[in-house]
C-alpha cells in the first residue's frame, strides 16, 4: 500500500496538534503538513499536492465550505474531510455540495478519525451518524448537486423502472451510504473486491452521477435505499 499525504486546516493551534499526533501514528501517511486558516493551506496544496485535506468548518477567514469548493474546483482528485463543532443539516448539505467526502464533528474519536480518513482515500462517503440522520429527515429538500442535471421526471421517490438497480446493487449502494469501502462491502457481501467494483460502477452510471458521494447524496434524495 502507498503512503498518503494530509494537510490540516484548523486555526487551535492545540486541535491541530492533537490532529498531527494522531496521523503521525498512522503508518500508511507519511507527510502531514498544516495550516491555520483556509488561504494558507490552498497557498500549500498548490506547493505541495496531498491526498486528503482534514478542514475545520468554522475559520477565520473563509468557511470550510467554501475553502473545500475552491480546492475540489482545481483539485478534483483530493479527498476533504470537514470537521465541525456544529451538526446543522444545512452545514453538512452544502459540505457535501461543495464536495466533502466525509463530515464529522469534532468529538470524533482520532482512531476513527483516521479509519475515516482510509475509507476516504478508498472512495467511500462517510458523515457522522447524528449528521446523517438530520440528512435523512431532510433528503426531500436537499438540492441538486452542482453539473449535475436530474431528470425531469425525478421526483421524490424514483419508480424502479427509473432506477433499474439490482437487488444486489441496491445492497451495495446501501453499505456505499453508510461509509463502507469496496474492500468492506466485498468482505460483508462474501463476494471478490473486484466484483464490488463492477457494482459500485454499474450504481454510478444507472444513477448518472459522478462519484460514491452523489451516489449515496441521491439514493437517500430519492428513497432508494
Amino acid at each position: 500500500m502507498g503512503k498518503y499525504s494530509v494537510l490540516i486546516i484548523e486555526d487551535h493551534a492545540l486541535t491541530r496538534f492533537g490532529l498531527r499526533t494522531a496521523f503521525e501514528s498512522a503508518e500508511i501517511f507519511d507527510r502531514i503538513l498544516e495550516a491555520q486558516n483556509a488561504k494558507n493551506g490552498i497557498e500549500l496544496i498548490e506547493k505541495n499536492p496531498v491526498d486528503i485535506v482534514i478542514m475545520d468548518l468554522g475559520l477565520p477567514d473563509m468557511n470550510g465550505i467554501e475553502a473545500t469548493k475552491l480546492i475540489k474546483d482545481k483539485y478534483s482528485n483530493i479527498k476533504v474531510v470537514i470537521l465541525s463543532s456544529h451538526e446543522q443539516e444545512e452545514d453538512v448539505i452544502k459540505s457535501l455540495r461543495a464536495g466533502a467526502s466525509a463530515y464529522c464533528t469534532k468529538d470524533v474519536a482520532p482512531e476513527k478519525l483516521i479509519d475515516i480518513a482510509q475509507s476516504v482515500l478508498k472512495g467511500a462517503a462517510w458523515f457522522d451518524p447524528k449528521v446523517a440522520d438530520y440528512v435523512l429527515k431532510a433528503a426531500t429538500g436537499i438540492p441538486s448537486l452542482p453539473e449535475q442535471t436530474e431528470p425531469e421526471a425525478d421526483k421524490e421517490n424514483l419508480p424502479d423502472s427509473q432506477i433499474n438497480l439490482t437487488a444486489r446493487e441496491k445492497q451495495v449502494l446501501a453499505l456505499i451510504s453508510e461509509g463502507y469501502s469496496n474492500s468492506e462491502i466485498a468482505k460483508k457481501l462474501e463476494v471478490s473486491v473486484n466484483t464490488t467494483k463492477t457494482h459500485v460502477c454499474n450504481i454510478l452510471q444507472k444513477l448518472s452521477v459522478n462519484d460514491r458521494t452523489q451516489a449515496a447524496i441521491k439514493a437517500i434524495k430519492y428513497n432508494i435505499i
